[in-house]
């Protein structure tokens, strides 16, 4: 009993010290939240020079938040700093997906983990919804039906990790959620397909009736 209260000091100091550094960490998740939030914005509105600028802003963001949970690895994986990850991942996804990209960012490229990354993908592919009823107001149709089809091809993917909720941190929600967004955006392009093929077909009587007329 004699080194009772050192110990209890040195704890003491180390949890002052951990504490310190969650207040920290905090502020940077936030940050790494907003920036993400805003880049998304950029994206889909498609200004890809402002998109590139911002991504340089993103991935030092998230080398900082890196840098200050590496000392204290209870930090990195709290809930609030995977959220930020996630967020990270969803951002940097969602670009390469409306821009096109041949090849999407790894999880070893983005400095995260596979879990993070994969509920990152399932949020970029359930962002694509807004992009697409978008392109379907402009009259892209080839564009919409692009992204759908790469909402599916996700999808398909995501549901083969069928692994319990504490190795994959909770994806099959976040499927099931992609699932239900997948089959409104499939139900709003089809309908806007149907609509399209409508108004060619009128357009052609219209014509073959004024000709006979």
């Amino acid at each position: 009993m004699n080194n009772l209260d050192a110990i209890a000091a040195a704890i003491h100091a180390e949890f002052e010290a951990m504490n310190a550094r969650r207040d920290a960490v905090l502020n940077h998740t936030r940050e790494l939240i907003r920036l993400c939030a805003e880049m998304i914005r950029t994206v889909l509105r498609r200004q890809w020079d402002a998109v590139d600028e911002q991504a340089q802003a993103l991935q030092a963001a998230a080398d900082e938040l890196r840098a200050f949970v590496a000392e204290y690895p209870v930090l990195e994986h709290t809930g609030y700093t995977q959220d930020a990850f996630k967020e990270y991942v969803e951002a940097m996804i969602t670009r390469a997906l409306v821009r096109g990209d041949a090849d999407l960012p790894t999880p070893e490229a983005l400095g995260v983990l596979t879990s993070t990354y994969l509920n990152g993908l399932a949020e970029a592919a359930s962002e694509l919804r807004r992009h697409v009823l978008n392109l379907l107001r402009d009259g892209e149709m080839d564009e919409a039906r692009r992204l759908l089809d790469v909402m599916d091809t996700i999808y398909d993917v995501l549901f083969s990790f069928g692994y319990p909720d504490a190795i994959t941190g909770g994806l099959r929600h976040r499927v099931d959620q992609l699932r239900a967004v997948l089959e409104r955006t499939r139900g709003d392009v089809t309908a806007s397909l149907r609509q399209e093929l409508l108004l060619s077909a009128m357009r052609q009587l219209e014509d073959r009736l004024g000709v006979q007329g």
